[in-house]
């Protein structure tokens, strides 16, 4: 499944299929509060936070190119991301974009 943030594939005719989503709310723990309290301090970057983010941004992808399969699409153009704060300690990552079919 190709994914790109850009609104055509160049020298593709497309066929428009419908948007396309997929999300994820990932919580903090404790363990993870405490060393980013610590890094906030002294600074840099807090991997386990990096770590858990990215882990929800291919959770999310997985769960948007799963919808564009089962529509049928080859491709899913205009990706754009977005995150929110939930509750305290949670927050959501959502993707989405333009399920295509390539002719």
């Amino acid at each position: 499944m190709l994914i790109v943030n850009t609104p055509t594939i160049e020298g593709a005719k497309l066929q428009t299929l419908g948007i396309v989503s997929g999300n994820t709310v990932q919580s903090k723990n404790a363990f993870k509060d405490i060393g980013a309290a610590f890094r906030n301090l002294v600074g840099g970057e807090v991997v386990s936070y990096t770590k858990m983010l990215n882990e929800a941004r291919d959770e999310a992808i997985r769960r948007m190119v799963q919808q564009a399969t089962s529509m049928g699409a080859d491709a899913v153009v205009n990706v754009r991301f977005s995150s929110a704060s939930i509750m305290e300690g949670a927050a959501e990552l959502l993707v989405w974009g333009t399920a295509v079919k390539i002719l």
